[in-house]
């Protein structure tokens, strides 16, 4: 009787695995990472679009001293591994922590291994993303533009809405279409901060590495190829912005 049970659990498990490398390619990608990792990029997106107008804006025009070393903050993500962002997140909001504590008793947030969690570490470490091209962008407008505004009488709110942002709009859309592609290619801080819970936190890049580990070829190219073209399609984005942005000071 053993026998006949393991017989069909191998028959079963070669069934699956014909299955799997003879599907088609939607049925190859895991599309329930796919959503986790879309729905991530958007709103992460969307969350530091309004903090990456403010910041970066300021940045453009600010003669504060303190101007380098915020600079210098914000783009600390870019330099840091991936893992040492990791570890002082877990040891800032992990369960055994003061912090973390508190958050879980007091607001029952658990940001280690949970969606919450993953959001928020995203959005630490795409702030260089968003912050420097519109930072680019609002620089790059001409002092006399903005003095001209005010001398028609123009209200600072009036001239960032009609014609500073306008200005800017390029590195605007590049700051939101680099935010978005780089969520989407996240690994490291993802795994370590939100784990590998299908439907939760297991994004694109932790799916593929699991396929990769299944030696599950097939499936792990469907994923990486779309990846790839996520990619393509936001640097085409980003220098048709550079390109509408010189024109428009070109002018």
């Amino acid at each position: 009787m053993t026998f006949v049970v393991h017989h069909i659990e191998h028959l079963r498990r070669k069934l699956n695995e014909r299955t799997l490398h003879s599907c088609p390619y939607h049925l190859r990608m895991d599309w329930s990472s796919a959503r986790v990792s879309f729905f991530l990029a958007l709103i992460t997106a969307i969350a530091l679009l309004p903090l990456g107008l403010w910041l970066g804006r300021w940045l453009a025009f600010t003669t504060s001293r303190a101007k380098p070393w915020i600079e210098a903050l914000i783009l600390l993500p870019l330099l840091l591994p991936p893992t040492v962002i990791g570890f002082y997140f877990l040891i800032s909001f992990g369960q055994s922590t003061a912090l973390g504590g508190w958050l879980q008793q007091t607001l029952g947030l658990r940001l280690v291994f949970s969606w919450q969690g993953l959001l928020l570490a995203s959005l630490l470490i795409n702030i260089p993303f968003m912050v420097q091209p519109i930072q680019r962008a609002f620089a790059s407008i001409s002092p006399s533009v903005r003095e001209a505004a005010w001398v028609g009488g123009l209200s600072p709110w009036r001239c960032f809405r009609l014609i500073e942002l306008p200005l800017a709009m390029p590195g605007v859309i590049a700051g939101v279409a680099m935010t978005l592609a780089h969520t989407l290619g996240e690994f490291g801080v993802v795994l370590m901060v939100g784990g590998s819970i299908e439907g939760e936190t297991r994004t694109l890049s932790i799916a593929i590495y699991d396929r990769m580990q299944a030696f599950d070829d097939k499936a792990a190219h469907a994923m990486a190829a779309s990846l790839v073209l996520c990619s393509l399609a936001t640097l085409v984005v980003v220098f048709v912005s550079e390109r509408a942005r010189l024109r428009q000071h070109s002018r």
